[in-house]
C-alpha cells in the first residue's frame, strides 16, 4: 500500500531494500566511525532487532579447484568455471510471465575472488584464523538450457596455518595417509524442508506467485530428488515429509540411492513428519528415538510438531568407538507462542541429552538439523547458541523474532513448562538431573564435609534461566560478510527469512566454537565447507520458491564435517 502500490510487489521491494540498505550505511558513516568487523545488515523486515549486525570476517577467500562434497557434479556435466576478472555470480534469466517478477539480470560481487594458482591474492581479514575459500558451478550443456535454475558455490573452510595448496586438497586422500597417523572420517548432513504438499495446498495464498502445474506434487518430487541426488549428502534431515508420499515414493527411492530411512509422523491428524536418511556405506544405525512433543495432560503442549534423534555409528577403524548424534525437527510456527517453541525445544535437548551421553560421561558429536521457525538473533536462537536464556519478563511474542511488532504483550511464565513434564530448566530429563546431582553432592561431601549445604541447584537459584550443556555452533553466518545482507532460507509470496539452520558441536580447536561453553564433549567436529545461501533478491531473479527447479519453499542445507577424536 502506499503512493507506490501500482509498482509490482517486487519493485516496491527492492526499493525497500535500497532504501534500507543506503540509510544504514549513511547512519553509520555519519555518526561513528566503522570497525573493520562491523557492517550495516539493514534489517529483517520481520525481526525485532534492527541493529548494526557483527560479521565474522576471520576468513580469507579464494576459489580452489574442489567442488566440495559434490561427488555427483563430476557425472552431471557440471565443472568449475572459469572464472573472470569481473568476479561476478550470476543466475540464470528467467522467463518474464508476469508483471510481479523481477527485473532480468541481478549480479553479486563475491569477495576476494582470486585466481586459483595465486593463492598470495588472498584477502586478510582482522584476527583471522581460518581460510574461506569459494568454488563457484557453472552449469554446462543441458543444464545451462534451463529457464531459471539457480547456482549456488561451496565454501570450503581451512585453518590459516594450515591452508593446502590446490594440488594437496585434490589428492587429500592421499596427502592425509602420508602426513596424519590416524584415519579422518569425513561426512555430509543436509537438512531440507522439502514443503508437504498437503501444507501446500492448506496455504494457497503463499504461492500465488507460482504457475499451479509447478506446484503439483507429480512435478515436484522428481525435482526435489534429481536435488538430492546432486549433492549426494552422507546424511539427510527432512522437514514436511507428507506420511503417504514417503511411503509410496519417498522411502523406496532414497533406498535405491543407499540410504537407510527412519521417519516420524506428526501427531494427530497432521499427514507430514520428519525423516533422518544416512548412507549405510558410511554409518550404521546404533538407535533411533522419536520424540512427541504432544502431551494431552499439559495444555501447554497441544501441537502435534514432532523431532527424531538418532545415534549412528561410523564404518571407519579407529581407537574408540566413535558415535554421532543426529537429531531433526520443525517446532511450531506460531509466532505468538514462544513459550510453546521454547518447551518444545527442552524437550527435544532433553532427549539428545539421554542419547548422546559415553561410557566416560561426555556427550559424543551432536547435529541438530531443522526448520526451527525463528530468525538469528532471537532469544531462541540465542538460546541454542549460547546455552542459556534468562526469560524474565520475555514477552511470548519475542522469543522466535518473526514479528518486528509481535501482537499481545503476554510474559513467559516463570516456569515455562509445569513440573510434572519431567524436564528440567537444565533442559534434561529430571531424574538424569538428580541423578547428576546426587552424584555431584556425594563427591562434594567426600572432599569437604562440612560444606555440604553449599550445594544449591542451578535452576533453583535462577528459576527464570534455562540451559543446556551442548556447545553448539552454526554452520552458518546468516548475513553475507560483503554487504551484511541477509542470508535467506525459505522464499514465498509472504516473506523471505531464514528459519532453518544446521547447529553442530564445535571441536576445541574449530574456529566457530563458542567461547565458555562447558567442555564436556568426546572430540567434537570440525566445519571443512558448506553450500552457500542466497539473497532475497538472487530469490526472486528465479520468481522465488517454488520455482522450475526447485520445487519446495526452503533451500537444502548442506555441510561437510571432520570427526574429530579426543
Amino acid at each position: 500500500s502506499g503512493r507506490h502500490s501500482m509498482l509490482p510487489r517486487q519493485v516496491q521491494r527492492l526499493g525497500r531494500d535500497w532504501i534500507a540498505h543506503w540509510n544504514g550505511s549513511q547512519i553509520l558513516t555519519l555518526n561513528s566511525p566503522v570497525s573493520s568487523y562491523m557492517r550495516w545488515a539493514g534489517h529483517y523486515p520481520w525481526a525485532s532487532f534492527p541493529l548494526p549486525v557483527p560479521v565474522d570476517f576471520s576468513a580469507n577467500w579464494r576459489l580452489p579447484q574442489f567442488f566440495g562434497p559434490w561427488r555427483q557434479f563430476q557425472n552431471s556435466n557440471w565443472q568449475l568455471d572459469n572464472f573472470t576478472q569481473s568476479s561476478c555470480f550470476h543466475l540464470p534469466n528467467p522467463s518474464m510471465k508476469s508483471e510481479k517478477e523481477e527485473p532480468l539480470i541481478k549480479k553479486r560481487r563475491l569477495v576476494g575472488q582470486c585466481d586459483t594458482s595465486t593463492p598470495e591474492e588472498e584477502i586478510n581479514f582482522p584476527n583471522q584464523k581460518e581460510t574461506l575459500c569459494h568454488c563457484v558451478a557453472q552449469n554446462e550443456g543441458k543444464h545451462s538450457s534451463k529457464k531459471g535454475s539457480i547456482k549456488r558455490h561451496w565454501e570450503y573452510f581451512c585453518q590459516r596455518s594450515r591452508t593446502m595448496k590446490i594440488k594437496d586438497f585434490k589428492n587429500k586422500e592421499s596427502d592425509q595417509s602420508n602426513t596424519e597417523s590416524e584415519p579422518k572420517f569425513d561426512f555430509t548432513v543436509m537438512s531440507y524442508n522439502i514443503l508437504s504438499q498437503n501444507l501446500l495446498e492448506d496455504n494457497s495464498h503463499l504461492y500465488k506467485h507460482c504457475r499451479q502445474r509447478l506446484l503439483m506434487w507429480t512435478y515436484r518430487f522428481p525435482n526435489i530428488l534429481q536435488e538430492i541426488k546432486q549433492l549426494d549428502a552422507d546424511v539427510l534431515c527432512l522437514q514436511e515429509v507428507q506420511e503417504d508420499h514417503y511411503r509410496t515414493e519417498i522411502k523406496s527411492s532414497l533406498e535405491s540411492l543407499g540410504y537407510h530411512c527412519e521417519y516420524k509422523m506428526r501427531t494427530g491428524r497432521k499427514p507430514d513428519g520428519c525423516a533422518i536418511c544416512f548412507k549405510t556405506s558410511k554409518f550404521s544405525l546404533i538407535s533411533a528415538n522419536p520424540v512427541e512433543f504432544f502431551r494431552h495432560d499439559i495444555p501447554l503442549l497441544d501441537r502435534d510438531n514432532v523431532g527424531l534423534v538418532l545415534l549412528l555409528q561410523p564404518r571407519l577403524h579407529c581407537k574408540t568407538n566413535a558415535a554421532i548424534c543426529i537429531a531433526n525437527t520443525h517446532l511450531l510456527y506460531n509466532p505468538r507462542r514462544g513459550d510453546i517453541k521454547l518447551t518444545q525445544l527442552a524437550m527435544l535437548l532433553a532427549e539428545i541429552a539421554s542419547v548422546a551421553p559415553q561410557k566416560d560421561g561426555t556427550f559424543c558429536p551432536i547435529i541438530i538439523c531443522g526448520d526451527f521457525n525463528s530468525v538469528p538473533g532471537s532469544p531462541l536462537y540465542r538460546f541454542i547458541k549460547e546455552g542459556k536464556l534468562n526469560y524474565e519478563g520475555l514477552a511470548i511474542g519475542k522469543v522466535s523474532g518473526q514479528e518486528q511488532f509481535p501482537r499481545g504483550q503476554r510474559i513467559l511464565s516463570i516456569p515455562i513448562w509445569p513440573k510434572k513434564l519431567g524436564i528440567s530448566q537444565n533442559c534434561v530429563y529430571e531424574i538424569k538431573q538428580q541423578q547428576k546431582e546426587e552424584n555431584a553432592g556425594e563427591k562434594l561431601q567426600a572432599a569437604k564435609q562440612d560444606n555440604t549445604q553449599e550445594i544449591v541447584i542451578a535452576s533453583e537459584k535462577s528459576p527464570s534461566k534455562l540451559q543446556h550443556h551442548f556447545k553448539l555452533s552454526s554452520v552458518y553466518s546468516h548475513y553475507f560478510p560483503e554487504t551484511g545482507i541477509p542470508e535467506v532460507t525459505t522464499c514465498h509470496s509472504r516473506s523471505a527469512v531464514t528459519v532453518d539452520y544446521i547447529f553442530y558441536s564445535a571441536a576445541n580447536d574449530d574456529t566457530d566454537a563458542q567461547s565458555g561453553a562447558e567442555d564436556s564433549f568426546h572430540g567434537g567436529l570440525k566445519l571443512l565447507g558448506r553450500l552457500a545461501l542466497l539473497t532475497e533478491k538472487d530469490l526472486w531473479t528465479v520468481n522465488g520458491l517454488p520455482n522450475e527447479n526447485n520445487s519446495s519453499d526452503h533451500l537444502p542445507l548442506l555441510a561437510e564435517f571432520r570427526l574429530i577424536e579426543r
